[in-house]
């Protein structure tokens, strides 16, 4: 059986940081796998 998209991209976790676990918003164009806090720390 197959899902339909629509039905398989509703289904996905939240996306969370690698580092601290917190849930990160996700947007169109952004690869990142860590919240804006912990980029600060790196920057």
């Amino acid at each position: 059986m197959i899902i339909p998209n629509k039905e398989f991209f509703q289904n996905l976790p939240p996306k969370e940081c690698s580092k601290c676990g917190t849930v990160i918003e996700e947007m169109a164009d952004c690869y990142y796998h860590q919240c804006d806090d912990c980029l600060k720390e790196v920057k």
